[in-house]
């Protein structure tokens, strides 16, 4: 149940930064600050429903899965393409988070 609710938190996360982004660096209305705001708070909502023992384990866990889906934003929502660095760095990162969450825990 973690990794959709880490795949949904990201997309909110990153919406809602690129929202603030777009408005300051892009010349964007500020309007666009609105679905923005409402964007961070579904992230943190969503990441706080993750059936994991711990924030800061959530948190990292997170973090792998994050990293690549912003490189997912960054050829869909901006049409640039991640080269194979991008790739291999975000294999990595999933990797990490995958031995967070799926590590056998003692009891």
């Amino acid at each position: 149940m973690s990794i959709p609710l880490f795949i949904a938190a990201a997309i909110a996360e990153i919406a809602g930064c690129f929202a603030f982004f777009a408005w300051w660096r892009n010349d964007v209305p500020a309007l666009w600050l609105v679905p923005g705001i409402l964007a961070l708070v579904a992230f943190a909502w969503l990441l706080a429903l993750a059936p994991i023992d711990a924030a800061g384990r959530a948190y990292a866990a997170y973090g792998g899965i994050y990293i690549a889906v912003a490189l997912v934003w960054l050829w869909a929502a901006e049409g640039i393409r991640p080269d194979r660095y991008d790739v291999v760095g975000a294999m990595i990162c999933l990797f990490g988070a995958a031995v967070i969450l799926f590590s056998p825990r003692g009891a």
